[in-house]
Protein backbone atom coordinates (compact mmCIF):
# COMPACT_ATOMS: atom_id res chain seq x y z
CA UNK A 1 0.00 0.00 0.00
CA UNK A 2 1.48 3.07 -1.11
CA UNK A 3 1.81 6.16 1.49
CA UNK A 4 -1.53 8.13 -0.23
CA UNK A 5 -3.39 4.55 0.24
CA UNK A 6 -2.46 4.52 3.86
CA UNK A 7 -3.19 8.52 4.65
CA UNK A 8 -6.84 8.20 2.81
CA UNK A 9 -7.22 5.00 5.03
CA UNK A 10 -6.84 7.39 8.10
CA UNK A 11 -8.53 9.77 6.73
CA UNK A 12 -11.63 7.16 5.86
CA UNK A 13 -11.07 5.75 9.81
CA UNK A 14 -10.12 8.64 12.11
CA UNK A 15 -10.95 12.08 10.51
CA UNK A 16 -15.00 11.20 8.70
CA UNK A 17 -17.36 11.72 11.33
CA UNK A 18 -20.81 11.20 9.77
CA UNK A 19 -23.22 13.67 12.03
CA UNK A 20 -25.03 16.99 10.73
CA UNK A 21 -22.34 20.23 11.27
CA UNK A 22 -21.76 23.71 10.65
CA UNK A 23 -18.95 24.74 8.76
CA UNK A 24 -16.76 27.58 9.43
CA UNK A 25 -17.99 28.69 6.15
CA UNK A 26 -21.12 29.25 7.71
CA UNK A 27 -22.47 26.01 5.53
CA UNK A 28 -24.25 23.49 6.70
CA UNK A 29 -23.15 19.34 5.55
CA UNK A 30 -23.94 15.97 6.68
CA UNK A 31 -20.56 15.15 7.66
CA UNK A 32 -17.84 16.52 9.00
CA UNK A 33 -14.25 15.75 7.97
CA UNK A 34 -11.98 16.39 11.49
CA UNK A 35 -8.51 16.32 9.89
CA UNK A 36 -6.59 17.33 12.78
CA UNK A 37 -7.80 13.53 14.48
CA UNK A 38 -4.98 12.48 11.73
CA UNK A 39 -2.81 15.86 11.13
CA UNK A 40 -2.24 15.57 14.78
CA UNK A 41 -1.56 11.76 14.90
CA UNK A 42 1.96 10.43 15.95
CA UNK A 43 0.97 7.51 13.36
CA UNK A 44 -0.99 9.49 10.49
CA UNK A 45 1.22 13.43 10.71
CA UNK A 46 4.33 11.44 8.61
CA UNK A 47 2.31 10.46 6.14
CA UNK A 48 0.75 13.91 6.15
CA UNK A 49 4.33 15.59 5.38
CA UNK A 50 5.35 13.08 2.90
CA UNK A 51 2.32 12.81 0.89
CA UNK A 52 1.96 16.54 0.91
CA UNK A 53 5.57 16.94 -0.08
CA UNK A 54 4.96 14.49 -2.77
CA UNK A 55 2.03 16.53 -4.57
CA UNK A 56 4.20 19.62 -4.17
CA UNK A 57 7.27 18.49 -5.27
CA UNK A 58 7.62 20.24 -8.50
CA UNK A 59 7.08 23.59 -7.06
CA UNK A 60 9.67 25.88 -5.39
CA UNK A 61 9.63 26.88 -2.24
CA UNK A 62 11.48 27.28 1.11
CA UNK A 63 9.10 27.35 3.56
CA UNK A 64 5.20 26.20 4.11
CA UNK A 65 2.24 27.13 6.39
CA UNK A 66 -1.02 29.58 6.84
CA UNK A 67 -3.93 30.53 9.19
CA UNK A 68 -3.51 28.95 12.48
CA UNK A 69 -5.15 26.24 13.19
CA UNK A 70 -5.57 24.30 10.21
CA UNK A 71 -2.47 24.80 8.70
CA UNK A 72 -0.43 24.46 11.53
CA UNK A 73 0.27 20.90 11.87
CA UNK A 74 0.26 20.38 8.17
CA UNK A 75 3.41 22.48 7.85
CA UNK A 76 5.11 20.55 10.78
CA UNK A 77 4.32 17.53 9.27
CA UNK A 78 5.77 18.79 6.15
CA UNK A 79 9.05 20.13 7.59
CA UNK A 80 9.94 16.95 9.66
CA UNK A 81 9.13 14.64 5.83
CA UNK A 82 11.36 17.04 4.25
CA UNK A 83 13.84 16.61 6.69
CA UNK A 84 13.40 13.05 6.96
CA UNK A 85 14.12 13.02 3.40
CA UNK A 86 17.35 14.91 3.36
CA UNK A 87 16.36 18.51 2.42
CA UNK A 88 15.31 22.35 4.50
CA UNK A 89 12.18 23.29 4.79
CA UNK A 90 11.04 26.13 7.05
CA UNK A 91 7.24 26.67 8.50
CA UNK A 92 5.61 29.80 9.47
CA UNK A 93 2.24 30.71 11.20
CA UNK A 94 0.03 33.30 9.98
CA UNK A 95 -1.85 34.87 12.75
CA UNK A 96 -5.81 35.50 12.05
CA UNK A 97 -5.18 38.72 13.18
CA UNK A 98 -1.74 41.54 14.06
CA UNK A 99 -0.23 40.76 17.10
CA UNK A 100 -0.59 43.74 19.41
CA UNK A 101 2.01 43.04 21.64
CA UNK A 102 5.89 41.83 21.54
CA UNK A 103 7.07 41.77 18.13
CA UNK A 104 3.59 42.33 16.95
CA UNK A 105 4.19 39.89 13.92
CA UNK A 106 1.32 38.34 12.12
CA UNK A 107 3.37 35.78 10.74
CA UNK A 108 5.59 34.20 13.17
CA UNK A 109 8.77 31.56 12.58
CA UNK A 110 11.40 32.62 10.13
CA UNK A 111 10.93 35.85 7.93
CA UNK A 112 9.51 35.19 4.70
CA UNK A 113 9.91 38.24 3.23
CA UNK A 114 11.55 37.81 -0.11
CA UNK A 115 10.76 33.89 0.33
CA UNK A 116 9.30 31.55 -2.27
CA UNK A 117 6.35 29.94 0.07
CA UNK A 118 3.07 27.50 -0.28
CA UNK A 119 0.42 28.22 1.93
CA UNK A 120 -1.15 24.88 3.35
CA UNK A 121 -4.75 24.11 4.62
CA UNK A 122 -5.73 21.09 6.60
CA UNK A 123 -9.07 20.96 4.40
CA UNK A 124 -10.39 24.01 2.18
CA UNK A 125 -14.41 24.51 1.47
CA UNK A 126 -14.27 28.48 0.41
CA UNK A 127 -10.46 29.32 -0.01
CA UNK A 128 -11.51 32.02 2.86
CA UNK A 129 -8.55 31.09 5.77
CA UNK A 130 -5.88 30.06 2.88
CA UNK A 131 -6.65 33.54 1.19
CA UNK A 132 -6.50 35.16 4.04
CA UNK A 133 -2.88 33.44 4.58
CA UNK A 134 -2.06 34.10 1.16
CA UNK A 135 -2.70 37.97 1.66
CA UNK A 136 -1.08 38.50 4.87
CA UNK A 137 2.09 36.32 3.39
CA UNK A 138 2.11 38.65 0.26
CA UNK A 139 1.86 41.91 2.31
CA UNK A 140 4.65 40.28 4.18
CA UNK A 141 7.07 40.51 1.28
CA UNK A 142 6.85 36.46 0.46
CA UNK A 143 6.17 35.20 -3.29
CA UNK A 144 3.15 32.98 -2.87
CA UNK A 145 4.27 29.81 -4.84
CA UNK A 146 0.53 27.89 -4.97
CA UNK A 147 -1.84 26.51 -2.46
CA UNK A 148 -1.61 22.92 -0.94
CA UNK A 149 -4.45 21.03 1.03
CA UNK A 150 -5.11 17.46 2.23
CA UNK A 151 -8.45 17.45 1.12
CA UNK A 152 -10.44 19.93 -1.84
CA UNK A 153 -14.00 20.30 -0.27
CA UNK A 154 -14.79 22.94 -3.12
CA UNK A 155 -12.03 26.11 -2.51
CA UNK A 156 -10.05 24.91 -5.97
CA UNK A 157 -11.94 27.55 -8.43
CA UNK A 158 -12.13 30.31 -6.48
CA UNK A 159 -8.29 29.72 -5.16
CA UNK A 160 -6.75 29.19 -8.81
CA UNK A 161 -9.04 31.96 -9.56
CA UNK A 162 -6.78 34.01 -7.80
CA UNK A 163 -3.93 33.31 -10.01
CA UNK A 164 -2.73 30.42 -7.59
CA UNK A 165 -1.35 26.87 -8.11
CA UNK A 166 -3.79 24.76 -6.40
CA UNK A 167 -2.61 21.15 -5.33
CA UNK A 168 -5.11 18.75 -3.24
CA UNK A 169 -4.03 15.35 -2.12
CA UNK A 170 -7.56 14.10 -2.02
CA UNK A 171 -10.87 15.38 -3.48
CA UNK A 172 -14.10 14.69 -1.58
CA UNK A 173 -14.84 11.69 -3.79
CA UNK A 174 -12.19 9.91 -2.56
CA UNK A 175 -13.46 9.95 0.96
CA UNK A 176 -16.15 7.66 2.56
CA UNK A 177 -18.33 10.41 2.99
Amino acid sequence: MSEREHLLRHINDKAVVHTPVILSSGQRAEYYIDLRRVTLSGESAPLVGSTMLAATGDLDYTAVGGLTLGADPVATAMLHAAHAQGTHLDAFVVRKSDKAHGLQRRIEGPDVAGQRVLAVEDTSTTGNSVLTAVNALREAGAEVVGVAVIVERGARERVTAAGLDYRAVFELGDLDV
